[in-house]
């Protein structure tokens, strides 16, 4: 098949991103598909490349390794040549027309949003993953976790504020997690001890965000959990070396000890992967996904929030937790591409109905 691997975008997690389009589109060449990567915000600006030759001539994969710092999206945009300031760069469109498969490895905003799954429905593009409301509805961690409760999956408690001034009157108790709605790979994420910390990571959030997710900290282990198809794969347990799991332990090496399966009982693996299910099927999500969970000290599991497009890098979880279920990398992909094309041609059908 001919796929454009897109990648990058104008996002908080765009340095992810690349490193996840880079080793997916090295996976897909393995398995002898013509797969191009593609930054979605650069596009062929600066190549030699034309949308007509690009599936001929198969452009090098760049070789990249993720930051340990957030990218600076401002100077970003001001690099491109092109100052149209929309989100997709010169020939992006062309060419995600002209392939069988989009294969999506964007994270964040302008990728796991839903408003690029909504461009590429209306112009009967195929592409990888959830469609365009699921992948809305997930990506806003107050939503998600308003109808995920309301299904009985266990939730931590919360408040949703939208002042500073309704801040300070919620009758919020430390310690607790601030957030940002729509982040991601724990940018906009602020665990806070005191009230005075809540204050300051919240004046800071609100420049970004109208409203924040303010939930009770729960102290205990971290694990994720995905989905592949109609099923749950294995947990995974998460332990950073110091800190907790943010950007700089989620993405460097040797920063986090990740273990799958997990150290957790019987009982508890099927409660957690019964969770990931019930959250991946409420959002009627497609294809894949990874849920977060906390679990207390005595026992009991909280779901935190659900990953419509889960990140692909070497160091990030879903493929280690396929690889538990006996998938490796490139049958991962394969999977993913495979699934997505059956989805996406059920869709286009009842649409002409």
């Amino acid at each position: 098949m001919k796929i454009i691997v897109l990648a990058g975008g104008l996002s908080t997690e765009r340095n992810v991103s690349l490193v996840s389009g880079v080793k997916i589109c090295e996976s897909l060449r393995r398995s002898g598909h013509q797969a191009v990567f593609l930054d979605m915000f650069f596009g062929l600006e600066g190549t030699d490349y034309t949308p007509e030759t690009v599936f001929e001539t198969l452009p090098p994969i760049p070789a990249l390794r993720i930051s340990r710092q957030a990218p600076d999206l401002t100077a970003l945009q001001k690099s491109r040549k092109d100052n149209s300031g929309g989100f997709l760069g010169t020939g992006v469109l062309d060419l995600c027309r002209r392939a069988d498969l989009v294969f999506l490895g964007l994270h964040g905003a302008c990728g796991e949003d839903g408003r690029i799954q909504g461009l590429f429905d209306l112009m009967g593009i195929a592409y990888t993953g959830s469609g365009h409301l699921g992948s809305t509805v997930a990506m806003n961690k107050i939503l998600t976790r308003q109808l995920v409760a309301a299904a009985d999956v266990t939730v931590p408690a919360g408040w949703v504020v939208s002042s500073m001034d309704e801040l300070k009157t919620a009758g919020i108790t430390c310690p607790c997690v601030a957030k940002i709605p729509n982040g991601g790979s724990s940018i906009g994420v602020a665990i806070c001890r005191s009230m005075a910390e809540l204050e300051t990571s919240a004046a800071a959030f609100f420049a970004e965000s109208e409203q924040l997710l303010v939930e009770t900290y729960i102290s205990g282990r971290e694990f994720s959990c995905g989905v592949l198809g109609d099923a749950a794969l294995p947990a995974i347990e998460i332990v950073p070396k110091s800190g907790f799991f943010d950007y700089e332990n989620k993405y460097q090496d040797d920063a986090t000890d990740e273990i799958c399966p997990a150290r957790i009982d019987e009982h508890s693996e099927r409660t957690m992967r019964s969770m990931a299910l019930t959250a991946h099927r409420l959002l009627g999500l497609g294809v894949y996904s990874r849920s977060d969970f906390r679990m207390r000290e005595d026992g009991e599991i909280f779901f935190l929030e659900v990953n419509t497009l889960p990140g692909m890098t070497p160091a990030s979880l879903l493929p280690k937790e396929a690889a538990a279920a006996g998938a490796g990398y490139d049958a991962l992909c394969r999977s993913i591409a495979e699934q997505s094309l059956i989805i996406r041609k059920k869709e286009a059908g009842s649409w002409s109905q």
